[in-house]
């Protein structure tokens, strides 16, 4: 990392890590030292690296990685970690008679799979391998008496563990099941939670702590495992922030699990309420939008029909101008983000398979509205190269957030300036955009293109107005609160605030579902379908 890049965080972070420092330490002298120690080895490692995309979490880690060096250097200096270990009973024969049953040296295995990383170690040193005390505290870099007290408290937990009967949890005798996943956000080079929570056993991990904070342990016999077949991967989950550490080292999540049952009464209520506010739209909202983009010249429509500008500017209008702003802040959603090591931001939703409670009752109104958006691209390459599109079943494009590629917007711009040109090298590329339906049979452009931007284009669009806005945030409000019944308390924050925007992508559909039903906007043609509700931003027209 430059340094100059590398001063500038450290200058961001001092006081931070001061205080992280303070909260270690016994006294102020020793915090200065800590201080000292962690801010010169996180300054060394910033400069070592190319680049860090959760400073956050990289920062922290070596903070926390300093003071434990810190820790067992000074008990390597005092001789020993703690005060009487001389006296402590460490030695038990946890060997198992010829006769003992299987059962019995199972459970012992199983009892030692229990206890921590450390004492685990310890114990398979000491008793499987005969390895002397003084050896194992030299490998370890612990004191002898640590290694006493370990054995101790290992020994004491054995036995406690042999007295004891284990339960399995519902989640080790029925897991839960994703359906999908999705999130709100920008993810990082790895994906999204399809990345982190597409594991049967990290999803089940995340989920056992939805409802209830557990520790490693309770976590463990939740999904009926031992520690020491989910220690790393817990250890990844909470690095990459799909675990949070609260007090007691019981950790807790902030993914957004949807609920393992659902009504139809109650889905068929919400979309009716949908419907209604997507008719009122549409008569009260929608002239004001197709006039207020009327004028707009500078855009590039395949086929002409300006219809299939007018269609994406209201579905753009109706997603982004009709939010009530209403309820909870930015600030107070914050700790709903996840930040993993790959450089993503995003809320997680993991959409798990749920069974229907009234498979009875008819449904009224279809649901088939769903939509993939909004979806932002921009090119770095290429710094007047942007798009807007929400993917639904309103057009033909297929793959949704995972499928849209900002290079696929970077070669249309170099195919529309003539630096694509009909080559072995750029066949890949040109490939790519027939496929995608960019490009069509005859070599024409068939996305729609502003020449502009994205602000340009949208400003003129009014927001919809106050007493609409009022009367959805009141029907709103009342589908969050029955909704939240069905979660944690600590998720109720997110739900109220995502529910309780009652026009979303799924009043945006309905919209223009009514406006190609009635007449209003002509059917769409298959080339049409391809282009429908997504712009691209450049510099340059197609000819």
């Amino acid at each position: 990392m430059e340094k100059v890049k590398a001063d500038r965080l450290i200058a961001e972070y001092l006081q931070k890590i001061y205080g992280f420092a303070f909260k270690k330490a016994f006294s102020y002298d020793e915090a200065e030292e800590l201080a000292s120690e962690m801010t010169l080895e996180v300054y060394r490692s910033l400069l070592a690296r190319d680049d860090v995309y959760n400073c956050d979490g990289y920062i922290w880690r070596i903070c926390e990685h300093t003071y434990a060096k810190y820790v067992s250097s000074v008990k390597r200096k005092s001789g020993i970690a703690f005060d009487g270990t001389d006296d402590l009973i460490y030695y038990e024969d946890f060997s198992i008679d010829g006769d003992a049953v299987d059962e019995e040296r199972q459970r012992l295995r199983r009892e030692i799979a229990f206890l921590s990383a450390q004492r685990r170690e310890i114990i398979f040193c000491f008793y499987y391998k005969s390895e002397p005390i003084r050896s194992i505290a030299s490998r370890l870099h612990i004191s002898e008496g640590t290694v006493k007290w370990h054995l101790n408290k290992a020994r004491n937990e054995l036995k406690e563990g042999l007295k004891m009967e284990r339960r399995i949890g519902s989640l080790g005798l029925n897991p839960v099941m994703k359906n999908s996943f999705g999130h709100s956000g920008s993810v990082g080079a790895t994906g999204g939670p399809e990345y982190y929570l597409g594991d049967k056993l990290n999803l089940n991990i995340v989920y056992s702590v939805y409802f209830e904070p557990r520790n490693i342990t309770e976590i463990s016999q939740e999904l009926g495992v031992t520690p020491v077949f989910i220690e790393d991967r817990i250890t990844f989950l909470e690095e990459n922030g799909y675990l949070v550490k609260t007090k007691g080292d019981r950790y807790i999540t902030y993914v957004n699990f949807t609920p393992q049952t659902y009504s139809r009464e109650r889905l068929d209520l919400a979309l009716k309420k949908k419907l209604d506010a997507a008719s009122t739209i549409v008569r009260e909202y929608v002239p004001l939008v197709r006039a207020s983009v009327a004028d707009v010249r500078d855009i590039y429509i395949p086929g002409g029909n300006r219809e299939l500008f007018e269609a994406a500017a209201v579905l753009y209008a109706v997603v982004n101008k009709c939010r009530t702003g209403k309820g909870i802040s930015a600030k107070e959603l914050d700790k709903y983000y996840i930040s993993d090591l790959s450089g993503g931001r995003y809320i997680a939703y993991a959409y798990l398979n749920s069974e229907c409670i009234d498979p009875e009752y008819k449904m009224t109104v279809v649901d088939n509205y769903g939509a993939c958006g909004n979806m932002w691209r921009e090119s770095e390459k290429y710094p007047a190269v942007r798009s807007w599109s929400i993917d639904s079943r309103l057009d033909s494009r297929s793959g949704t957030w995972q499928n849209n590629l900002t290079t696929d917007y970077e070669s249309l711009y170099e195919y529309m300036t003539g630096r694509l040109g009909d080559t072995v090298v750029n066949a890949e590329k040109l490939n790519r955009l027939k496929e995608r339906g960019f490009i069509d049979g005859e070599g024409r452009v068939n996305i729609m293109v502003y020449r502009g931007t994205e602000n340009e284009l949208f400003r003129s669009i009014p927001e919809l107005g106050d007493d609409l806005k009022e009367a959805f945030a009141a029907d709103g409000l009342e589908l969050a609160m029955q909704n939240a019944k069905q979660y944690p308390p600590h998720m109720s924050d997110l739900i109220i605030s995502s529910v309780g925007e009652l026009v979303d992508n799924t009043v945006a559909v309905m919209v223009l579902d009514i406006l190609y039903s009635d007449g209003t906007f002509k059917p769409l043609t298959e080339a049409e379908r391809t282009a429908a509700n997504l712009i691209m931003f450049s510099d340059t027209l197609p000819e």
